[in-house]
């Protein structure tokens, strides 16, 4: 099972990741990101700078960075949509749409979809600002990238122009 991964770790050119205690030791970099899986639980969006910052870091440095969770939908699904919303102007629900154009299943339960629309009201036009500060030079056109994505989505679907409907 270790070589599998390590090998799909190699075709992807994934070399650094966040992960558990242990797993896949000697082969990658990694993170850890305490993120909870009640939908009731504390806000945990001081974890969204360290998450943006590994991210970002991984891409800028031409490495693949895979963000994961037990299944993939919620959690890391949460991570990925604030670096989204913090790498561009755009909003929550625009931001998962884009992750939902890529990874269909994706769905963030109830209590991240409120974290992340917490996250919209009071904190992403602070990490915007942090986030041009410390990435002056960024390279990466992701707005115009996810607007194609989202076009292209949408054609596939049959030529609507709206997003795929949230999970709500």
């Amino acid at each position: 099972m270790a070589s599998t991964r390590s090998c799909l770790i190699c075709t992807w050119g994934i070399s650094k990741m966040p992960e558990t205690e242990n797993s896949w030791r000697g082969t990658t970099s990694r993170t850890s990101c305490p993120f909870t899986t009640t939908q009731a639980a504390p806000s945990r969006t001081q974890h969204f700078k360290q998450s943006i910052m590994f991210m970002h870091e991984s891409r800028l440095k031409g490495e693949g960075c895979l963000v994961h969770c037990l299944a993939g939908v919620s959690r890391s699904v949460t991570l990925v949509v604030a670096y989204i919303m913090t790498v561009t102007g755009l909003g929550w629900q625009q931001a998962l749409a884009a992750v939902k154009a890529a990874r269909p299943c994706a769905g963030p339960n109830v209590g991240f979809q409120q974290q992340l629309q917490d996250f919209e009201a009071t904190q992403a036009a602070e990490f915007r600002k942090w986030f041009q500060m410390e990435y002056k030079d960024n390279p990466f056109d992701d707005e115009a990238h996810i607007q194609d994505l989202l076009s292209r989505a949408s054609e596939v679907r049959g030529g609507r122009r709206t997003p795929p409907p949230d999970s709500v």
